[in-house]
């Protein structure tokens, strides 16, 4: 009852014997605890792409079976991922993302132990299985806290930490590697991970059950759209599904994430090596390099959040606001093809970071469109199953490209791959997406 109170309204006195403190922004606390929730959770599925020549070497695997147990991840990742949804829907998000968190954080210690790529392959499906909820989660976080018209730039703030530690830490994870081993970098990033599960548990709640949140800030979130956690949950069932299904907006967004989850798991799995190997760079070098393109991609998420809000703002259309940024993002990760036509460190690394930058701005924008569209009180199951379309992408891409290397012995047909199925992802957001709004799913 005093938890939601005005705050300029006297506090009544705090049954705990001390006083709640509190804050006109606890939407932005939250914020904080996605970010480094996010942040912890790209370490842990992309750091394998950093110390892959090392395991490759010392667990005597190609790479074909590279590409496998790339790919391993994906699969186990995507086919969650629908359960995610369910569990998101029924128990909220505080309870399965602690659980998410601390799951994928002792596979990724586990992987640290691997003696052979049978083991290896067991922890990655644990890991991906265990990370399956984390864009659904981040989704319907964004969705009860924010604002439809701040909504991008949240998303773009926490999409924008998914590359910070590789941006910044990439550095110090080759060096881990060589001056310890790769198991070591397993070890440390599963501690940290557990950590964070601790602290997301003890102060994540949603806004209603916020004790620092004013009626102020509580009334502004939800007059502007927020699902703020009082709305009727619907549980999941094949008619909902099916209903879901016949909408163009879905489909469109389907085509269109998987292009984008292409791209992305092509640097969160092959880049490293593609330098290493195909343009002749050290380990070190490689640290050094491969962190440009992640620093450019939270310029990116940045940008494509900002612009889109802004859009909002100043008029036009939900269907531009959205849809523009991720179109041209989209067409910018197509420039991944330029590294086929220049052997200078400088230029490969301009391409790269040209095209994950616009990656950044495709999936950031992603993220805002999907709160915007998805019906009321199935935020889980309509995420989720975005997701878990899109990320067959994400499995397909470093398995495609592992197959595609050991039959050409070259990583130049491999970018082609990568370039062309981002331009038909634009392609889907300007031709099959169609209206931006809010689908209504009617009760049978």
């Amino acid at each position: 009852m005093g938890l939601l109170k005005n705050v300029d309204a006297i506090p009544e006195p705090p049954t705990s014997g001390q006083a709640i403190k509190k804050r006109r922004n606890t939407r932005w606390f939250i914020l904080f605890l996605i970010s480094l929730v996010t942040c912890i959770n790209y370490i842990d599925r992309a750091i394998i792409s950093l110390a892959a020549p090392s395991i490759q070497a010392d667990l005597h695997i190609n790479a074909a079976m590279m590409g496998v147990v790339f790919s391993i991840f994906g699969w186990a990742y995507t086919f969650t991922m629908l359960f995610s949804g369910y569990f998101l829907d029924r128990f909220g998000p505080r309870k399965v993302y602690t659980v998410s968190i601390i799951g994928w954080s002792l596979f990724t210690f586990f992987v640290g132990t691997a003696k052979n790529v049978t083991s290896l392959l067991i922890y990655r499906i644990g890991l991906g299985s265990s990370e399956s909820p984390s864009i659904p989660t981040n989704a319907w976080t964004v969705s009860e806290w924010f604002p439809k018209k701040e909504r991008a730039t949240a998303v773009g703030i926490y999409t924008g930490t998914q590359y910070i530690g590789l941006a910044f830490l990439t550095p110090v994870f080759t060096w881990i590697i060589v001056a310890f081993s790769w198991r070591a970098l397993f070890y440390a990033a599963g501690v940290v991970g557990l950590i964070i599960g601790v602290i997301w548990h003890k102060y994540y709640r949603n806004p209603k059950d916020h004790q620092t949140i004013t009626q102020k800030e509580f009334d502004y979130i939800k007059d502007g759209g927020g699902m703020i956690g009082t709305e009727e949950k619907h549980p999941f069932t094949w008619e909902r599904l099916g209903q879901l299904l016949k909408h163009r907006q879905i489909w469109g967004m389907f085509i269109g994430q998987f292009s984008i989850q292409t791209t992305l798991f092509f640097f969160m799995t092959w880049f490293p090596s593609y330098l290493i190997n195909e343009k002749g760079m050290t380990m070190l070098e490689t640290g050094l390099y491969a962190s440009i393109p992640y620093m450019v991609a939270i310029l990116g998420t940045l940008i494509g959040g900002r612009c889109s809000d802004w859009m909002l703002e100043r008029g036009f259309s939900t269907a531009i606001a959205r849809k523009l940024p991720i179109i041209a993002g989209l067409l910018l990760s197509g420039l991944i093809l330029g590294g086929n036509f220049t052997m200078s460190p400088n230029l490969v690394i301009f391409f790269m970071a040209i095209a994950f930058l616009g990656q950044g701005m495709a999936s950031t924008v992603t993220g805002a469109l999907l709160a915007d569209i998805a019906p009321k009180g199935m935020v889980g199951l309509t995420s989720a199953s975005l997701y878990f379309v899109a990320n067959i992408g994400g499995a397909l891409s470093p398995l495609i490209v592992g197959l595609i290397i050991s039959t050409t012995g070259s990583y130049t047909p491999a970018l082609a791959f990568v370039s062309i199925v981002a331009l038909i992802g634009a392609l889907a957001y300007i031709f099959v997406l169609g209206k931006v709004r809010r689908i209504v799913i009617t009760e049978g």
